[in-house]
């Protein structure tokens, strides 16, 4: 009689691989869950266990697909901002009005209130937990406004872009975090109309 064969160890630190880890929405999932458990529970009570148990996957597949937590975190930004999308739509027609191009699309990713949940949860967490805000601060500048101000001939783009960023975090703080009136009860054209000749001068000295 033969021995049976023993069981095939899988590599240590490697995903199970399991019908739902392999299938083609396992990332979509992941992030879905991601954003639902920082919306719910913040920076510091989320886990990437806890965010694999959501998704219904291996925790090694979270690190397979997006690494850190820190790197979760910056997905679920991306995902409400869209950089991809969102920097050539800024810059498509020049510099001019990109002041008002870039507010409007801020603040409408903020009032549409399919992004604006897990975008109030990476907000309050970046406001409590260092590690939370160095992520946002380097999506918001990295990926977002010195891509912009990188395409602008100006001194000290970064800087420039630094200080966009300031302005923007600090509205949606005002506005959607603390809600201080009048900002909260603002029409949100009136906020684009008066923010946006700031915002074009910071970018453009216009």
């Amino acid at each position: 009689m033969t021995a049976a064969a023993a069981p095939r160890r899988r590599g240590r630190g490697r995903p199970a691989r399991t019908e739902a880890d392999s299938g083609p929405g396992a990332r979509e999932r992941i992030l879905q869950a991601a954003r639902a458990e920082f919306a719910e529970r913040g920076y510091d009570k989320t886990s990437v266990r806890g965010i694999a148990k959501a998704a219904n996957v291996d925790p090694a597949l979270v690190h397979h697909y997006f690494g850190t937590k820190d790197e979760v975190f910056a997905a679920a930004i991306e995902v409400s901002f869209e950089p991809a999308m969102l920097v050539p739509a800024i810059l498509e027609e020049g510099t001019g009005h990109i002041g008002e191009r870039l507010v409007r699309h801020f603040i409408g990713v903020w009032e549409n209130p399919a992004t604006r949940a897990p975008l109030l949860a990476i907000l309050r967490s970046a406001l409590t937990h260092d590690a939370a805000a160095k992520v946002l601060r380097g999506f918001v500048l990295r990926r977002l406004l010195e891509r912009v101000a990188a395409d602008l001939d100006v001194p000290n783009p970064k800087f420039r872009a630094e200080l966009a960023a300031s302005h923007m975090i600090g509205i949606a703080v005002l506005r959607y975090v603390i809600k201080v009136e009048p900002l909260v009860s603002a029409d949100p054209e009136e906020i684009i109309a008066m923010v946006a000749p700031t915002l074009q001068r910071y970018l453009t000295e216009d």
